[in-house]
């Protein structure tokens, strides 16, 4: 049911829209048919004051608005959240926006997003095959204080699925491999040992993650900075 409070969050949402970005949303593959055109920044800036408000994530999410749900995924609460709803949620993505944004914002920080890896990994859905790949993505770059282990584990899945054709799968499962990489000097050596071998597949797809990871894993300054790490760990 939609509630005084959220038909006025959604007037705000259309107070905010930007023609020009609206116009660049085609152009990036996002959908249209349901969004308005509001920037992440300002959606960002909206979020502040109704953190932890999932009472109104779940009406924005049931409004089916793009910039709506994805501000439902910066406001929604993960101790609310439940396995049930995060299936909910992943089965209803529609672009790679949504499915990044509610991994980064929501997903990661869900004592059971790992478990759920695997799991959507196999789903056929292009983008709940992509949620489980960027998961991996997030987890990497937005908490430095997980353990290795869970990021090896999760290099043979990466492997079975780089052969994945459809470009928001292989980008994502590409995604996932370079965050490894760069996370430490732990899992870099293991992140390029498998980015070469997909680097020399005769499998076009898996070819391509596996070359443009090895690409910015060489690179000179990613090179720089987990030396840098090395000498100042705290840092």
């Amino acid at each position: 049911m939609m509630t005084y409070e959220t038909q006025s969050l959604l007037e705000a949402l259309q107070s905010l829209r930007r023609e020009d970005h609206f116009q660049k949303l085609t152009r990036f593959g996002i959908p249209t048919e349901h969004a308005l055109g509001v920037p992440v920044p300002a959606l960002r800036r909206l979020a502040r004051t109704l953190r932890g408000r999932h009472d109104l994530a779940l009406g924005l999410w049931e409004s089916e608005w793009h910039e709506a749900r994805i501000l439902a995924t910066m406001i929604a609460d993960p101790s609310q959240t439940t396995p049930q709803m995060m299936d909910r949620w992943s089965a209803a993505f529609d672009s790679w926006d949504l499915c990044d944004q509610c991994c980064a914002n929501l997903f990661r920080h869900l004592p059971f997003a790992w478990d759920k890896i695997p799991e959507y990994a196999a789903r056929p859905e292009e983008f709940v095959r992509r949620t489980a790949f960027a998961l991996i993505a997030s987890l990497a770059m937005g908490d430095r204080k997980i353990p290795d282990a869970p990021f090896l584990a999760v290099l043979p899945l990466i492997e079975r699925y780089a052969d994945d054709p459809r470009n928001f799968v292989r980008k994502a499962v590409n995604w996932a491999l370079r965050q490894i990489g760069k996370r430490n000097v732990t899992l870099y050596p293991e992140a390029l040992t498998l980015s070469r071998r997909l680097a020399a597949s005769s499998h076009k797809t898996t070819a391509w993650i596996g070359k443009d990871a090895v690409r910015e894993l060489t690179d000179p300054q990613i090179l720089a900075r987990l030396h840098t790490a090395v000498l100042n760990p705290q840092t």
